[in-house]
């Protein structure tokens, strides 16, 4: 629910501050009221009782309401300020309720319950040694509060009872000064306390934010970097247990990149170094097929298998040169305009295939591509499909927004739902049974690789079941301007060459040559189109 730490710890401080001071104003709050109210209750009953002794207890047996209205008024004129009614019977024996202000204080005024307590005589034994007690209530009249409480005098009857009237709107007048400074309080501890969590998140999340910069740095590829240590607390700690990684991270780093470099060289030198004998081979290669014709027929196979496999060593040490420059980040784009449908056609005239394609291409489209390495993705797609699907072989040429969309589709058998994700592997094989084979096994993966060069990418499915067999998808930008910019300035290492390395290939089953188009494919590719990781 709350995106940050800081916003997270300053909620926490504030909640905690809130808690302990509303807990703490609410108990000083009540324990004041109390003890004002107790004190003002007692000091009035108190008051009253004495009062009722040295008055209204002194008053003739057969006494007058002006008697009681004077007697009333005497007890009114307490330093209590309290308004005082006595009720007694007359010489005429009839009640009179006689009040120090009867505009203020009447027999309505009283409760029904404290009356009737106020009157109610109790037997007289060891816990109980009077018949009447002073009683009292809290209530309001007009939304204002009073003390009301009553007492009967004690001896021969009759007596006379009184009651008194206090008004507590002092006391609640201070009270509630008390809340406001209270509540001004708790406000203030408040703002201290999200002030105090502030400062505290500051302190706490200064180095975390340090970590999170430096694993940052790291995961760009800045294995030198390292955070500075200050401390013994659990933060300083954990800056070590970053630093001992990152140094860790950085020598296995080193090693394996060192392992990596000198296994290009390897591959690269092995492939320069049988680039002159292959040379002097094939050139002999070449005057033996010339003279096939002449040869003994017990020698002319053996000749033949030599010339084939001559060729296919050749295609493999000229792939494994291209998949050097690949991995080196040697590969360059020679950008040119071409139009699409021009250049489907060179590639299958060139090959001799115009029999077994079937080309829908509009002329006109243009893109700005390497005409090179177009043709070798091309020449590999379209081989491996009449190779293994068969034909005719159906090219389609279309465009979707800035992109260029070319499909190559057989009518095969498909490709197995369990090679599908290795189609585009480097020497991968479609079946165990079957671990030679004409190609080389590097056809579709140095296809990838020019598609990935060019920021664009290369999909296999199935198509669907009685509309034909394997369906590859080349996409591409129809302008690799930007693209190039980016390699030719460091900026983009890892789009085209290190396509492959970082999952956009599925997978390549045993395919040969990038130029001669005879790119054997195994029988599965994957499905979907993943445009997203080198682009």
């Amino acid at each position: 629910m709350l995106p940050s730490l800081r916003l997270r710890l300053v909620v926490v401080f504030a909640l905690v501050a809130l808690t302990a001071a509303v807990s703490a104003s609410g108990i000083a709050y009540w324990l004041n009221r109390d003890a004002v109210l107790t004190r003002a209750q007692n000091a009035a009953l108190n008051d009253f009782r004495k009062a009722m002794e040295d008055n209204a207890g002194n008053l003739p047996r057969k006494v007058s309401c002006q008697e009681l209205r004077e007697a009333a008024a005497k007890m009114a004129r307490s330093s209590q300020n309290y308004q005082v009614l006595l009720v007694d019977r007359t010489e005429d024996d009839k009640q009179c309720a006689a009040a120090s202000n009867e505009d203020d204080f009447t027999l309505r005024d009283i409760p029904e319950r404290l009356r009737s307590a106020v009157v109610d005589k109790r037997a007289v034994d060891k816990k109980n040694r009077h018949p009447y007690h002073l009683y009292w209530q809290r209530i309001t009249l007009d939304g204002d509060p009073y003390l009301i409480g009553g007492a009967k005098v004690i001896g021969k009857e009759p007596t006379p009872t009184g009651y008194l009237l206090k008004s507590l709107a002092p006391e609640r007048d201070d009270l509630n000064s008390l809340a406001w400074s209270l509540g001004i309080a708790t406000a203030l501890a408040l703002i201290g306390a999200m002030l105090l969590a502030q400062a505290a998140a500051t302190t706490v999340l200064r180095p975390v934010r340090r970590l999170g910069e430096a694993a940052r740095r790291l995961g760009e590829g800045k294995l030198e970097t390292r955070l500075r240590v200050s401390g013994t607390d659990e933060l300083a700690e954990l800056s070590h247990t970053f630093n001992d990684a990152a140094a860790s991270l950085e020598q296995r780093v080193a090693e394996l990149s060192a392992r990596e470099a000198s296994s290009r060289r390897f591959v690269a030198d092995m492939s320069h170094e049988l680039r002159t004998p292959m040379t002097a081979i094939s050139a002999v290669t070449e005057v033996l097929e010339e003279e096939q014709d002449n040869l003994d027929p017990m020698i002319a196979p053996a000749v033949q298998l030599v010339v084939s496999e001559t060729r296919r060593l050749n295609d493999l040490v000229e792939n494994l040169m291209e998949v050097t420059r690949f991995d080196a980040g040697t590969a360059k784009l020679v950008l040119d305009d071409v139009d699409v449908a021009d250049q489907v056609t060179a590639c299958i005239d060139a090959r001799a295939w115009l029999d077994a394609v079937e080309l829908d291409a509009d002329r006109g489209i243009m893109a700005r591509l390497d005409p090179r390495r177009l043709d070798v993705i091309l020449a590999n797609l379209i081989g491996n499909a009449l190779k293994h699907g068969g034909s005719p072989v159906r090219v389609s040429v279309r465009t979707e927004d800035d992109e260029l969309v070319i499909e190559v589709a057989d009518q095969g058998p498909g490709i197995p739902e369990d090679v599908l994700p290795h189609v585009f592997d480097r020497f991968y094989k479609a079946s165990a049974s079957r671990p030679r084979s004409e190609g080389s096994g590097l056809g579709l993966s140095i296809a990838l690789e020019n598609a990935h060069i060019h920021g664009g990418e290369i999909t296999a499915h199935n198509a669907p079941e009685g509309e034909g067999g394997a369906v590859f998808t080349l996409w591409l930008p129809r302008d690799s301007r930007r693209v190039a910019e980016e390699r030719e300035n460091g900026e983009n290492g890892d789009n085209g060459e290190g396509g492959a390395k970082d999952g956009h290939g599925a997978g390549h089953a045993d395919g040969d040559g990038a130029g001669d188009g005879g790119v054997n494919r195994g029988d599965g590719r994957t499905d979907g189109r993943d445009k997203g990781g080198d682009r």
